[in-house]
């Protein structure tokens, strides 16, 4: 983690105002009750280290969509009680991000209180970028320390112009998360095997062309598949039975062709689970590739046959990078495939033989599902950051904090 500044290189923090750029945009419900804790959860060991170290801890972040005016329905007060209680510490909101209101909050702080301002969305500049909102921001801080990865894709004030006026810092949080991915992409252990699903292939463009030049072997799965099945010359795939997208077959080729110059390894299904109806047990049937019906059933997951192959490809590879599900996982029995491939990743990483590491939200959300979430080496939370990173892209937020 030498390329990037840490905590560590913030020096002694005792009596200074250190300002955090979170990620607290938690799910919640229509009575503004948050319905799950993870984001908060995992922002709390970077608040309580820069306390240990004696900082006063300001804590910034966006939420939802509110296009640059207030309104309750994205208020940052109703996670202050959850952060909280997290926290296990006093949380002091503050209905504002910038100016007097917050200048005075500061002043007032007691050493184990923590502020939690307004929403930096309610300002269109934190969107746009800008440099004079971002100065306006750190006024009352002497340090600014980045702990959002999930919106280090956005070059908003808060993420780079923010950082570029104090000294500044991961937190622990995007510490652990660019440590992981760095790991799982950019420097790994080989064989590297990356799982991509997805409905359509247009979506994942650029991340496949990145991927087949950077991988061993490359699962693709997900309605995604049905494109790469029907370029590879399955002709029993067709737009009745599948999400197969006939204007990306030239695409598809192109990218398998690439593959082939690069010693990737693509990944298809060799045998498929169509069912009658797109519902929860659904009648449903196991058939290899030449007796896909032609109509009146649709692909839904990857069959026994197909699982095996990956599982039998995956205990000979040390790294695993995995975003989107095999199937349509939301629906049993069609989360079959995920979950028997997510076991298999979640034994090896337990015994040492592989590095896992998942983002991205149905992926995240399929791992629940498969019971593994805790079982992986690491599982980002961040969907648009996470799928950039596995783009190659570099991300604004995380450049800004190189040394």
């Amino acid at each position: 983690m030498t390329e990037y500044k840490t905590l560590k290189d913030l020096g002694d923090l005792h009596g200074k105002v250190a300002m955090l750029r979170a990620d607290l945009n938690v799910p919640m419900d229509e009575n503004f009750h948050v319905t799950n804790t993870a984001r908060i959860d995992r922002t709390v060991p970077t608040i309580k280290t820069l306390m240990d170290k004696g900082a006063k801890v300001v804590v910034i972040s966006h939420f939802g969509r509110p296009e640059g005016k207030g309104d309750m329905k994205n208020s940052l007060s109703h996670v202050a009680p959850e952060l909280q209680k997290s926290l296990g510490k006093t949380v002091v909101f503050v209905d504002d991000c910038i100016g007097s209101k917050v200048a005075d909050a500061v002043k007032n702080m007691k050493a184990d209180e923590v502020l939690l301002l307004e929403n930096l969305r309610f300002y269109d500049e934190e969107k746009k970028g800008d440099a004079a909102f971002a100065k306006e921001l750190v006024k009352p801080a002497d340090v600014y320390v980045s702990d959002a990865f999930s919106t280090a894709h956005r070059a908003h004030a808060s993420m780079v112009a923010a950082a570029k006026e104090r000294p500044a810092a991961f937190g622990l949080l995007m510490e652990e998360e660019v440590n992981a991915l760095s790991k799982g992409l950019n420097n790994p252990d080989r064989p590297l095997m990356a799982i991509v699903g997805g409905s359509k292939v247009s979506t994942k463009l650029d991340l496949l062309n990145n991927l087949v030049k950077k991988v061993n072997k490359l699962v693709i799965s997900g309605g995604m598949a049905h494109t790469f099945m029907k370029a590879s010359g399955v002709d029993t795939v067709n737009e009745s039975n599948s999400l197969v997208q006939m204007d990306m077959i030239d695409t598809a080729k192109e990218i398998m062709k690439t593959a082939q110059a690069n010693n990737c390894e693509i990944i298809l299904p060799v045998d498929v689970v169509v069912a009658k109806e797109f519902k929860p047990m659904a009648e449903h049937k196991t058939v290899d590739l030449a007796h896909i019906p032609a109509e009146g059933w649709s692909l839904l997951d990857v069959g026994e046959k197909t699982i095996a192959a990956i599982n039998a490809k995956l205990a000979e590879c040390k790294t695993l990078v995995w975003n989107g599900p095999l199937g349509v996982f939301e629906m049993k029995p069609f989360d079959n495939a995920t979950n028997k491939v997510a076991a298999k990743a979640a034994e090896l990483t337990a015994a040492g033989k592989l590095t896992s590491v998942a983002g991205g939200g149905d992926t995240v959300s399929a791992l629940a599902n498969a019971g593994v979430e805790n079982k992986f080496s690491y599982i980002s939370t961040a969907g648009g950051a996470f799928l950039e990173w596995m783009e190659g892209k570099e991300l604004p937020g995380v450049v800004v904090l190189k040394k």
